[in-house]
């Protein structure tokens, strides 16, 4: 279903989840869910995963994981602020221990000179821990190419906050 990579990255992060014995919850829009199927396409991922956020809209957003309207207004869906609201809205809204967020631009539409197609925030929160977040470009991507370079660095991203 998803390339070896992706898999093998899904496989690493559940054995060491469990071993940590941390849940893991996925709040997503520009992936539309994908990280969450990419570790629930793994056996024994109920193990871990506790639940995930699909929140596409700027209204989901705000509904389902607590983001202000006005930071979305103020910076856009697709930003730092948000990434960071969403990662912490999604522990806060579950039983998660470890969560990531991901807000982007996968295309082939939709970017903008400030933020172009492939432009894509990330960020994980883990309870009493900083929430950590990490921006990139997957410049002259196809929308699934940007999607399968999110997932990855998501799941290497979750991986790094459950060591």
């Amino acid at each position: 279903m998803f390339p070896l990579e992706i898999e093998t990255l899904a496989r690493l992060l559940i054995d060491e989840a469990r071993e940590r014995s941390l849940r893991i919850v996925a709040a997503e829009s520009c992936t539309g869910g994908l990280v969450a199927g990419a570790i629930c396409a793994i056996s024994g991922a109920s193990d871990v995963f506790e639940r995930g956020f699909v929140t596409y809209t700027n209204r989901a957003k705000s509904e389902m994981l607590g983001v202000p309207g006005d930071l979305i207004a103020d910076h856009g869906a697709v930003s730092e602020p948000v990434a960071r609201m969403m990662a912490e809205g999604a522990l806060a809204n579950s039983n998660g221990h470890v969560a990531v967020a991901i807000t982007g631009v996968a295309g082939p539409g939709g970017g903008s000179p400030l933020k172009p197609v492939g432009t894509v925030h990330f960020a994980v929160a883990r309870a009493n821990r900083s929430v950590v977040h990490r921006h990139e470009r997957f410049d002259g991507e196809t929308r699934e190419a940007v999607q399968l370079a999110a997932i990855r660095t998501a799941l290497e991203m979750l991986r790094d906050a459950v060591a």
